[in-house]
């Protein structure tokens, strides 16, 4: 994901005041752990989750919710048309 730039603090503010509720469906949904990184010369957000093994996140961008923090987030960063955010995908080089 990428920031637009200016706008790291706005993000981590909404973030350290992310909705209960909100919080609440991506535990119900089975992420235990969440992360999101920022690499500040580039924008670059990278995020992380741990999920419990019977975890079901897959229905989360249908939620009305979800749609909600979109929308709350699509003024600060990158988003597609539907204001998801545009996201790409990292191959991974190294495990041990």
């Amino acid at each position: 994901m990428k920031l637009i730039p200016g706008n790291e603090g706005e993000y981590e503010k909404r973030h350290r005041e992310i909705w209960p509720e909100l919080a609440g469906l991506l535990k119900d949904a089975g992420i235990v752990e969440y992360y999101i990184y920022l690499d500040q010369a580039t924008g670059t957000l990278f995020a992380f989750q741990k999920l419990k093994k019977d975890a079901d996140t897959g229905q989360l961008p249908a939620t009305a919710l979800m749609k909600k923090w979109w929308a709350h987030m699509a003024d600060i960063m990158e988003v597609n048309p539907d204001q998801s955010p545009v996201v790409h995908s990292l191959k991974e080089v190294f495990e041990l």
